[in-house]
């Protein structure tokens, strides 16, 4: 049997610093890459990144099963010296995170077995990733996102019992606990999932919903994602010790204050 198709999607936006990285650390995976399709989407980016992205495709054509490149500006913009975490614009962040992603879906899947969603400015995670996840057999898998080996989470849209126990808590049960919702910042969703209707809510998505944190507001994004796989009846799990790093920077919020969001 040959090894499963993977589309690998990441949506950008201002990314250009995080790029080399990015297709450094895709590069060193240890699946086969005539297996591995990638999909791109950029938006809103005032740095070069789609003229830098569109310079790279000829060089992965050459190396991946399928590359594709698309375009999609939302017009949304952090007011100067606005932190992302800023709880005022949460929603309206979290809706445009949906919209890109659906829109990149949307366009890029084809006959791939598996979609595996990775963030731009995550730095690093192991090069036998896939394999790792694909050994568990579950359709809805959630690495643990932290910002130093062994310590804290970065991730805090991963989280169950209405958002009171997220990664590090969970990690007595095991190396493959359950969740309510997920985070996007590395996440493996089989794809029937997502052709059987399974998308990134744009919307407070949830309001009925018993898991939901509160039923006047609901979930978005990767969040609503979670509760919207327990009402088709799929199962979102979490691996609290396959670790993967995200980029840090100064004035990033601490990993002991999660956000609303």
């Amino acid at each position: 049997m040959s090894d499963p198709r993977i589309l690998v999607l990441t949506p950008v936006k201002d990314a250009l610093r995080h790029l080399d990285r990015h297709f450094e650390l895709l590069a060193r995976l240890s699946y086969p890459a005539d297996r591995i399709s990638i999909g791109l989407l950029e938006g809103d980016s005032s740095d070069g990144t789609y003229d830098a992205l569109e310079a790279r495709l000829p060089a992965l054509r050459q190396r991946y099963a399928r590359v594709g490149l698309w375009k999609k500006d939302f017009n949304f913009h952090f007011p100067q010296g606005t932190e992302r975490w800023a709880p005022p614009l949460q929603i309206a962040r979290r809706t445009v995170l949906a919209k890109a992603r659906n829109h990149l879906l949307f366009h890029a899947l084809d006959d791939e077995d598996w979609v595996l969603w990775i963030d731009v400015d995550v730095v690093d995670y192991p090069e036998d990733v896939i394999e790792r996840l694909l050994a568990y057999k579950r359709d809805i898998l959630n690495p643990h996102c932290i910002w130093e080996w062994g310590e804290g989470t970065f991730d805090w849209n991963a989280w169950r019992d209405k958002g009171l126990l997220h990664m590090n808590d969970l990690k007595a049960e095991g190396e493959l606990v359950r969740l309510d919702a997920v985070g996007g910042t590395m996440l493996m969703i089989r794809a029937d999932r997502h052709r059987d209707g399974l998308i990134f809510p744009a919307f407070p998505y949830g309001r009925p919903n018993g898991r939901v944190r509160d039923p006047r507001i609901g979930e978005y994004e990767t969040e609503g994602l979670g509760l919207m796989a327990s009402d088709m009846g799929c199962q979102c799990w979490g691996l609290p010790f396959l670790e993967i790093k995200h980029y840090r920077e100064r004035g990033d919020r601490d990993a002991e204050t999660p956000p609303r969001s």
